[in-house]
């Protein structure tokens, strides 16, 4: 007898999209976040759009069709650049080094341990060149790839690595990694004019070493000047092609050129964008590759870790940033992963920031199988989606950058730096209002916290794009609570005047410490308030100048006015309310409101102002 067929939730009625939407309208409609007279589609309320204003919406079906995507390992190598994925070794795990007192030491730890090629920042801002054979000394250079990242450097210091692969009798064909050059991403960073003549003539000499790729094309100053995943994308598309052009004058072949060059990207802790940042860079250099008439071939990724969502305040919380950003990488076929420890905004990472950065690429590839999927999110319709239409952003910007003249114009003009500083002041919005939150720095801040204490890197380049870090402002004022506290045995403080009981006020009182501590300032509450001179006396004991009324829209009603009056007679320079500004609200008396989406940096400065604080 033939076992009936097992059709999983078969007892319940097919879902069709139309009901989806008649429950997500029944939910909303409950919340009171439908607008009256809307009459667009329901789940256009809870649609967002991203910085390159891509709408992305909070439902995907088989409706929302892409191009088609081919196979891993074939054009347009949107699946992969491998046909086989990573499955056989896994990414590369890569890991960074900048301490010339301990990377000797630190590249051996790293070796043993899980990582498999080496990111040596040498020059002025790491390693000494002169120093690369007593670093690599017991490395052994044919099995550990190293990339060098030199700055303007990158000819002296790519010449001392190829002296090492020959002192050491490694041949030609065993030479693997990258010299690292890239001087318009050294423009980028410090407006000194890129030299692609000289680049085409330290690149020819690469030529003899056929894994060996001579040139990065970073997109990090793109992403750390506050630009979106499509204009990092187009800066770099037009950065390798600019490079091509170099390299085609100077006689090499094309074919050649391109496998020269290795691309560099950010990973955010959004792990769906960045899934399909890495799958839409490889079709659009697929694009470039086929324009230019070479022979298809997939684009070599190295992925890193945003360094702009890196914070200094509460640094632990970027293990888990750092998680999400690799994950996403991984997902999205990167060739190489590198995974900055927690404490990098802080100064240069101790050995347990780095342990902690490898053994997290650790716990991914062997613990759960990241890479051992093809493609994990082909088929997904959302990312499928996603995918295109920042594809078709990324080019957009690319084409206006060539239509400018290419990249070394655009950089010259401001063109970038412009175009970056609009998606940048984007962001500053949605950082003030926190739309855009930070765990642990504009949420949740903790304000007894003790930091870990680090050696100060060395300073960046400067002169060119800005350098970002989405955390700046709220640490520059939490920096300024530590001074004040240092100064005066005491932070900057808020009383909360909390209406009613526990449960009326908890609400308001939990948003609004929570605001302001993210500014460095401590918030006392009154307790259970149930007049206005226990709120005047609790005000006084607090040692405050600066107040906030909390509690229920009945209690403010009730309390409002007459607590605010007490509090002003107690001495209070300014009264603020815990909700939306209305008639109501206004009748009370009160200075000011501070609510959900409002704007926080504009607030917590202007209290600071008036607690004396004028920086």
């Amino acid at each position: 007898m033939t076992a009936p067929e097992l059709v999983l939730a078969g007892e319940f009625p097919a879902a069709d999209h139309a009901r989806w939407q008649s429950l997500v309208e029944r939910v909303l409609r409950r919340a009171d976040a439908v607008p009256e007279g809307h009459d667009r589609p329901v789940e256009d309320l809870l649609a967002s759009r991203t910085y390159d204003g891509i709408e992305v919406k909070p439902l995907y079906t088989a409706a929302d069709t892409a191009p088609a995507t081919g196979y891993p390992g074939l054009r347009p190598f949107t699946r992969g650049s491998l046909a086989g994925g990573h499955i056989a070794t896994g990414w590369d795990v890569r890991q960074r080094h900048a301490d010339p007192a301990t990377t000797a030491r630190d590249v051996l730890a790293d070796l043993e341990n899980g990582v498999t090629s080496l990111w040596l920042v040498v020059g002025a801002a790491g390693t000494p060149i002169a120093d690369l054979g007593t670093v690599l000394a017991d490395v052994y250079l044919d099995l550990a790839p190293v990339t060098l990242d030199a700055g303007p450097d990158y000819r002296a210091a790519g010449t001392e690595l190829l002296s090492l692969f020959a002192d050491r009798g490694v041949p030609h064909g065993d030479v693997v990694g990258n010299l690292g050059a890239d001087p318009l991403g050294w423009q980028a960073r410090t407006g000194d004019p890129a030299d692609l003549a000289e680049l085409a003539d330290f690149a020819v000499q690469a030529q003899r070493y056929p894994r060996l790729r001579a040139i990065t094309v970073d997109g990090l100053p793109y992403h750390q000047a506050g630009g979106s995943d499509a204009q990092e994308l187009g800066a770099a598309l037009a950065t390798a092609l600019a490079y091509l052009r170099a390299l085609t004058t100077a006689g090499v072949d094309v074919d050649t050129a391109i496998g020269l060059i290795e691309f560099r990207f950010a990973a955010t802790a959004d792990q769906f964008l960045t899934i399909a940042k890495f799958r839409a860079a490889r079709r659009l250099w697929t694009r470039v590759v086929e324009v230019v008439g070479a022979r298809p071939v997939g684009q070599r990724q190295h992925a890193v870790t945003s360094p702009a969502m890196l914070t200094a305040r509460d640094p632990w919380v970027n293990m888990l940033r750092t998680t999400l950003a690799a994950f996403g990488a991984g997902v999205g076929g990167a060739d190489a992963v590198t995974v900055l420890p927690f404490d990098s905004a802080i100064g240069l990472p101790d050995a347990f920031a780095r342990r902690i950065a490898r053994n997290t690429q650790s716990v991914l590839l062997e613990e759960s199988r990241l890479a051992g999927v093809i493609d994990p999110a082909g088929g997904s319709w959302y990312v499928e989606a996603l995918t295109e239409e920042l594809a078709k952003a990324a080019w957009a910007w690319f084409t206006e950058v060539e239509r400018a003249g290419g990249l070394p114009s655009a950089l010259a003009s401001g063109l970038v730096a412009d175009r970056l500083a609009a998606t940048w002041a984007e962001r500053e919005r949605n950082l003030a209002t926190r739309a855009d939150a930070i765990t642990g720095v504009s949420e949740f801040p903790n304000l007894a916290e003790r930091a870990p204490v680090r050696t100060p890197a060395p300073p960046a380049p400067t002169g060119g794009l800005p350098v970002h870090r989405y955390a700046e402002a709220y640490e520059d004022l939490r920096d300024r609570s530590d001074r004040t506290l240092a100064e005066t045995g005491a932070r900057p403080r808020v009383f909360l005047a909390t209406l009613g009981p526990v449960a009326a006020h908890t609400a308001r009182a939990t948003f609004a410490a929570n605001l302001f501590q993210a500014g460095g300032i401590e918030t006392p509450d009154g307790g259970v308030i149930t007049d206005a001179e226990t709120a005047a006396a609790r005000f006084t004991g607090s040692g405050a100048a600066v107040a906030v009324i909390c509690g229920s829209e009945k209690s403010y009603a009730e309390l409002a006015a007459p607590v605010a009056q007490a509090l002003k007679a107690a001495g209070a320079v300014r009264v603020l309310l815990a909700g939306k500004e209305s008639e109501q609200h206004r009748q009370s008396g009160v200075d000011g409101f501070v609510f959900t989406g409002c704007d926080a940096l504009a607030v917590l400065r202007d209290t600071l102002r008036t607690l004396g604080d004028p920086a």
